[in-house]
């Protein structure tokens, strides 16, 4: 059976270090690269696509609504909503102009679909509610997703999984103490997350290869393939933030010209701003902050998005475009981040927006 390895460029550092770390370290795993095209990407991150697509050899680009009067796939469906704006309780941008379409790129083939969220990050990425689709994290300790480790951690499983990792652990002073945390029931002081982390810090490629083991009882996609045929299976690298900049740096392929910091100046005080994440121009996750940073730096763009609220849907809740863009609101925006950053600065903490506010994806979706 044929299995299809995937990977999302989303146009982010994170993604995109995650093709050339893939490419670097398994040339032989035959990887198929696709972008989700929405029409509303910045410019720099059109053009961190086609340098990446130089770099892996192809790109294949999905775009929803093709043959739509309507110039961009976000208009067709904003349209289509009435006018409605996607929101963090509505997000409609991200099953039309991604999600469904990533599904549609895949079809009913099974599918490994590899996410870049990095070893430093706490949460979970997509997960596919389609059995033919498997989510794989390269860059953690933990390369399997919560549904997998959930099954196989599973109370009822405890004795298959006894009976692999008896044959897999070679006898010695630790296997007793292994098998212990293996043979102990998830319990409510013994969680799930607290047994994963047990078994990992024994050795994490030994979970692999128990883990997989177990996966060619389910119908798994990974489960379908063999030891040669998955050679993460012996990877116990821990991918980090400093390490995406590196590999992007070193490959050629550059860092998203939207992470450079730009400074500014309020009342005497100095900043800098810059964009934390990649994303449509008008994503209602990003900071005020962020919108200032568009305002400023693309003003085009920033009209298109206020064009976009009309009546009475706004991207930020409780606020316009128009609003927030008055002179004393951006002062003010730009004085708060001012003194994050010099709170951070003391704390000898990273002053970038990224490290003050996170640059965890709020909607995983988004990023596949």
């Amino acid at each position: 059976m044929k299995i299809r390895h995937i990977l999302g460029i989303s146009g982010g550092k994170d993604s995109a270090a995650l093709s050339i770390y893939l490419k670097q370290k398994y040339p032989n795993l035959k990887i198929e690269y696709y972008n989700s095209d929405t029409g509303c990407e910045l410019a720099e991150t059109e053009l961190l696509i086609d340098r990446l697509g130089a770099y892996l050899g192809h790109i294949t680009r999905l775009r929803a609504a093709e043959g739509s009067p309507e110039p961009t796939p976000f208009e067709h469906f904003l349209k289509a909503a009435g006018g409605f704006l996607p929101s963090p309780q509505a997000r409609w941008c991200t099953k039309k102009m991604k999600l469904d379409e990533f599904e549609r790129f895949v079809g009913d083939d099974m599918a490994i679909s590899y996410v870049g969220i990095r070893g430093d990050e706490d949460r979970d990425g997509y997960i596919s509610s389609k059995s033919n689709i498997q989510s794989i994290f390269p860059f953690r300790r933990n390369i399997w997703s919560l549904d997998v480790v959930n099954k196989f951690l599973h109370n009822e499983n405890i004795h298959q999984i006894t009976n692999i990792y008896d044959r897999l652990c070679p006898n010695g002073f630790m296997k007793e103490d292994l098998m212990e945390v293996v043979k102990r029931p998830i319990t409510k002081q013994f969680y799930y997350s607290k047994k994963l982390n047990a078994l990992l810090d024994f050795d994490v490629k030994m979970f692999n290869h128990a883990v997989f083991e177990f996966l060619h009882t389910t119908d798994y996609p990974v489960g379908k393939l063999s030891e040669e045929e998955f050679p993460l299976l012996d990877n116990d690298d821990v991918i980090v933030k400093d390490d995406v900049f590196r590999l992007l740096r070193e490959c050629g392929v550059g860092v998203p010209k939207y992470y450079e910091e730009i400074p500014f100046e309020v009342d005497g005080k100095k900043g800098t701003y810059c964009r934390s994440r990649s994303g449509c121009y008008f994503c209602f996750y990003q900071q005020k902050i962020e919108w200032i940073w568009l305002y400023e730096q693309h003003p085009d763009l920033f009209k298109k998005a206020m064009s976009f609220e009309k009546d009475g849907y706004t991207w930020n809740q409780g606020e316009s475009l128009a609003d927030l863009i008055k002179p004393e609101r951006i002062r003010q925006i730009k004085l708060d981040v001012i003194k994050r950053q010099e709170e951070n600065k003391k704390q000898n903490k990273g002053t970038t927006l990224a490290d003050i506010f996170g640059d965890e994806i709020m909607c995983a979706n988004c990023f596949i």
